[in-house]
C-alpha cells in the first residue's frame, strides 16, 4: 500500500504543478472562462472526453454492467452515438456561433441569440446549470471517497475533503486553461486504466479456467441476455431507458459545449473529432469488458456497493506499482469532471449573472477574482453535498444529466436548426425540462421510463409550441415580406 500511496501523492503533486504552470497563461476573463481560443483541438478533445465521463464511467458504469449484464451495452451505445453526433455535427456550429456573438458561456449565447428576453434566459439557464451541476460535482467527490476507502481503507470523509482541495486549487489557479491541460493528462490516465485492466482480467480468466459465458448463465436472472430477458414493448422501454443518455450529448451539457466553443478553426475541430471518437470506442469498450469480466471473477452479491468493483479488480490483479498508476486513472476521472463542472458553475455566476444579468461593471482583474471566489464557494458546497448524500453515482449523475443535458439539448438544437424558435420558446423549454425532471425523479414514473428520455421530448414540445404561439418581433416582421414573396 505504501507504493500506491506514494504514487498517488506524486500524481496529485504533478497535476497541481501542471495546473500552476498553465495558470500563468490566464491573463484575461476570456482566458479564465474559455481559454482565449488558444488551445489545440486534440487537447480540447481529450479534455471534453475526460470531462464527459468522470467517476461515473469508471465506477458507476462498470458496476452497472456487473449488476445488469449484457443489456448494459445499450448505455454505452447511446453515449457513443451521442458523442459522435456532437463532434461531427455540433462542434463547428458552436465554434462559429461563439465567434459570431462574441460570448463566453452557453447561457450567454442563448441570451445573445434571443436578445428580447436576454436577462430572463440568463437567469433561468444559469440557475438550472448551477442547481443540477452542484449535485454532479458532489457525486464526483463521493466517488473519490469510495475509491480511497477501497484503496487505503481511508474514511470516505477524508477522501472527499482531499479531492475537494485538489479540484479547487486547479480551477482556482488558472481557470479553463489549467483545467483543460490537466484534463488532457488525466484523460490519458483514464484511457490507460480502461484499456489495460480488461486485458489483464481476460488473461486472468483464461489462465484460471474461468468461463465468461458460463458465468453469465450462472449469475442468474437476465444477466446473459442482450435485451435483459424482455420481450415486446418491454424491450422498447429497456432500449430507451439505456440508450437515452444520447439525448444529453446534443449540445446541452455546458461543461462539454465549452470545449466546442473554445475551438479555433475547422482544422482544430476535425482534429478533435478524430481524437474524441477513438477515445470513446476504447474507453467504453474497456469499461463494458471490465463489468463483464467482473461477473466471471466475482459472484453476484459479493459487493456491498457494486461501484467499488473497478478499484477492487485493480488491487486483486495488479502488482502495487502498476495498481497505483491505474488507480490514479480513477482519481483523474473524478478531478477532471469536478473541476470542469466547477468552472461551468463559476462562469454562470461571474459572467452570466453578476456581469451580464445584474450589469455590474468590473475590471478584468476583478472578474477573474469573482470567478476564483466562486470556485472556492461552490467547491465547498459540492463537498458538503458529497458528505451528506448517500445516493449512488449512477443515479445522481443520471438525474443531473436529465435536468441539464436533456433540458438544454433541445434548446440548442432548435436554436441551431429551426429559424422560428423564439425567446419565449427558450424559456418554455427550460421551465418544462426543469419541472418535468423534478416530477419524474420524485415519482414512480422514473422506474417505468427514464427522465433522460421524457425530459428531452417534453422540453422540445413546449419549446416548439410557445415559439409558434409567441414568435419574436423580428420573426413577426419578416412574415409579411415572406408572404409577399
Amino acid at each position: 500500500m505504501s507504493i500506491i500511496l506514494v504514487e498517488f501523492l506524486l500524481y496529485c503533486v504533478a497535476i497541481l504543478a501542471i495546473g500552476y504552470f498553465f495558470s500563468k497563461k490566464s491573463k484575461t476573463h476570456s482566458d479564465f472562462l474559455l481559454g482565449g481560443k488558444k488551445i489545440p483541438g486534440w487537447a480540447l478533445a481529450f479534455s471534453e472526453r475526460a470531462t464527459g465521463e468522470s467517476a461515473w464511467l469508471l465506477l458507476g458504469y462498470t458496476g452497472f454492467v456487473f449488476a445488469t449484464g449484457l443489456s448494459g451495452i445499450w448505455v454505452a451505445a447511446g453515449i457513443a452515438v451521442g458523442i459522435i453526433f456532437a463532434w461531427l455535427f455540433l462542434a463547428k456550429k458552436f465554434m462559429r456561433e461563439t465567434n459570431k456573438y462574441n460570448v463566453l458561456t452557453l447561457p450567454d449565447y442563448l441570451a445573445a441569440r434571443f436578445g428580447e428576453k436576454a436577462n430572463i434566459i440568463r437567469w433561468l439557464v444559469s440557475l438550472l446549470i448551477a442547481g443540477f451541476l452542484m449535485f454532479y460535482v458532489g457525486a464526483q467527490m463521493a466517488g473519490a471517497g469510495k475509491m480511497l476507502l477501497i484503496t487505503f481503507d481511508m474514511p470516505p470523509v477524508v477522501g472527499i475533503i482531499l479531492a475537494t482541495i485538489v479540484v479547487i486549487i486547479i480551477a482556482f489557479a488558472g481557470g479553463f486553461i489549467s483545467v483543460v491541460w490537466t484534463d488532457m493528462i488525466q484523460s490519458v490516465m483514464m484511457l490507460i486504466t480502461l484499456v489495460a485492466l480488461p486485458i489483464v482480467a481476460l488473461v486472468y480468466i483464461s489462465t484460471n479456467d474461468l468461463s465468461i459465458s458460463q458465468s453469465l448463465v450462472d449469475a442468474g436472472g437476465s444477466i446473459n441476455n442482450w435485451f435483459g430477458g424482455l420481450t415486446g414493448f418491454a424491450i422498447g422501454v429497456l432500449f430507451f431507458n439505456n440508450f437515452s443518455w444520447f439525448f444529453g450529448f446534443l449540445g446541452g451539457q455546458p461543461q462539454l459545449s465549452a470545449r466546442f466553443m473554445a475551438l479555433k478553426n475547422d482544422k482544430e475541430a476535425n482534429q478533435g473529432s478524430i481524437v474524441a471518437i477513438i477515445w470513446t470506442f476504447l474507453a467504453y469498450g474497456g469499461a463494458f469488458l471490465i463489468g463483464i469480466c467482473a461477473i466471471a471473477m466475482y459472484s453476484q452479491g459479493s459487493f456491498a456497493d457494486v461501484e467499488t468493483i473497478l478499484p477492487t479488480m485493480i488491487l486483486d490483479l495488479m502488482p502495487p506499482w502498476i495498481a497505483g498508476i491505474l488507480l490514479a486513472g480513477v482519481l483523474a476521472a473524478i478531478i477532471t469532471t469536478a473541476d470542469s463542472q466547477l468552472m461551468v458553475i463559476t462562469s454562470s455566476v461571474s459572467e452570466d449573472i453578476i456581469h451580464k444579468a445584474m450589469g455590474i461593471e468590473l475590471t478584468e482583474k476583478q472578474l477573474i477574482w469573482v470567478s476564483r471566489i466562486s470556485v472556492v464557494v461552490f467547491g465547498l458546497i459540492g463537498m458538503t453535498i458529497a458528505l451528506v448524500s448517500e445516493s449512488l453515482l449512477y443515479l445522481v449523475v443520471s438525474w443531473a444529466w436529465a435536468g441539464v443535458g436533456c433540458t438544454l439539448s433541445p434548446a440548442i438544437l432548435l436554436t441551431f436548426f429551426w429559424k422560428k424558435y423564439s425567446g419565449a420558446g427558450v424559456i418554455a423549454t427550460v421551465l418544462a425540462g426543469l419541472f418535468s425532471t423534478i416530477l419524474w425523479i420524485s415519482t414512480p414514473l422514473e422506474t417505468i421510463i427514464t427522465s433522460k428520455f421524457t425530459t428531452f421530448f417534453i422540453a422540445a414540445f413546449f419549446g416548439i409550441v410557445f415559439s409558434l404561439l409567441m414568435p419574436d418581433k423580428q420573426q413577426e416582421e419578416a412574415r409579411p415580406a415572406e408572404e409577399a414573396l
